[in-house]
């Protein structure tokens, strides 16, 4: 099986050279059988016709090359010395390669050739006449259709590398899609957990002076918050792996006015003043309170990374009809730096969120110094006015 694959594959690649000297192999026969085939020894017109085939089977070596030229060549040498079979084979080879203006002159040549030469005999250029389209039809039909079948298969064959190629785009994309959404689901969960926990430790820090009420209390909410961030890292990388849903619905549950409550009161444990209103209705769409909640979270994750402790008021209002406003304020930060380094993709991933839903997001910092992350989510038939953009 091996010798045989070998033996194929030095075929195609030699193929096209092994054609062209059997094209003149056969045509070179025909024409000797031609000129010997005349009584009495050799005269000079079979000399010519020899010398005239000759000439017109050699030419064939070049046929892929210059098709039209080589096809005038042959036709020429019909016309002089009734050599048929080198012109039937350019023929053929200019049929394969182009179906166009010059091969239907050369073929009217042609058959004018095979008729001309039948000159001089009245029956001979009747039949010549009659017959000239078939056989040099014939020629012009096979190549034609061979021709047109290999500008199929290439066809084909460049469709299915374009769309090999698509898939292999898409596929690359999907990756990079899901990278990149489990990436922004890590950060949802982690970052705010993690920065509570640096939160508590830099309460510790800068107070060693405390109480062991005080640090006792401190390192059991550290405990807790770190045990709720591995039970969320663990419930997130669960859905991954067994998640088919489009948009990674699946991925967080659908929270309520309680439960942004009760994301307000861990980061009043940590120690940020946090002034709430929320009043979210409980039949807003999935994708309208998954988005509403992601949006306190991370605005609460930067205070709790960018403004150390800063008082904030987080409001969060809806109504059918009129949307949901979300807006978390805090003012101007005592300490400067930050707990934890940002990766800059929060305010990235809600801007995303927000235009999914059909939603405005404006930030940006406040008159005061402050900093301002405000949201309007689209709920009913709410249509909203303004347009996104930084303030």
């Amino acid at each position: 099986m091996r010798r045989l694959r070998r033996w194929y594959a030095w075929w195609v690649r030699h193929a096209p050279r092994l054609r062209d000297f059997l094209y003149v192999a056969f045509s070179l026969l025909t024409i000797v059988l031609q000129a010997a085939s005349g009584a009495g020894g050799w005269s000079p017109k079979d000399w010519y016709t020899l010398g005239a085939g000759i000439v017109a089977s050699v030419a064939l070596l070049w046929r892929r090359r210059f098709p039209v030229t080589v096809t005038a060549i042959t036709v020429l040498a019909m016309l002089t010395g009734s050599v048929f079979v080198p012109m039937g084979l350019a023929l053929l080879t200019l049929a394969i390669r182009r179906r166009d203006i010059a091969l239907a002159i050369l073929g009217l040549a042609a058959y004018a050739a095979y008729v001309l030469n039948s000159w001089g005999t009245e029956n001979q250029i009747w039949v010549s006449l009659f017959t000239g389209p078939f056989l040099v039809g014939t020629w012009i039909a096979v190549g034609a259709y061979v021709g047109a079948r290999r500008d199929l298969m290439a066809s084909l064959r460049d469709r299915a590398e374009r769309a090999e190629a698509e898939r292999e785009l898409r596929s690359e994309q999907a990756r990079l899609g899901e990278r990149a959404r489990i990436a922004q689901e890590m950060h949802d969960v982690l970052a705010h957990k993690v920065s509570l926990i640096a939160l508590h430790a830099g309460g510790l820090e800068v107070n060693p002076s405390v109480g062991p009420d005080k640090v006792e209390g401190s390192a059991r909410l550290i405990r807790e918050t770190a045990r709720q961030a591995m039970e969320d890292l663990r419930e997130v990388l669960g859905v991954l792996r067994s998640d088919i849903s489009v948009d990674g619905a699946d991925l967080t549950p659908v929270p309520r006015a309680s439960d942004l409550e009760r994301l307000i009161m861990a980061s009043r444990d940590a120690g940020v003043a946090v002034g709430y209103d929320v009043s979210l209705p409980d039949d807003v769409p999935v994708s309208v309170g998954r988005t509403v909640y992601r949006l306190v979270q991370e605005s609460l994750t930067n205070v709790h990374k960018h403004a150390r402790s800063a008082a904030t008021d987080v409001q969060v209002h809806g109504a059918r009809g009129e949307g949901v406003t979300v807006r978390v304020t805090n003012v101007r930060p005592v300490a400067a730096g930050s707990l934890l380094p940002g990766a800059g993709a929060g305010l990235v991933g809600l801007r995303e969120r927000v235009q999914l839903v059909g939603g405005r997001l404006w930030t940006g910092p406040t008159t005061e110094g402050g900093w301002r992350v405000e949201a309007w989510l689209p709920y009913g038939d709410a249509i909203s006015h303004g347009e996104e953009g930084e303030r």
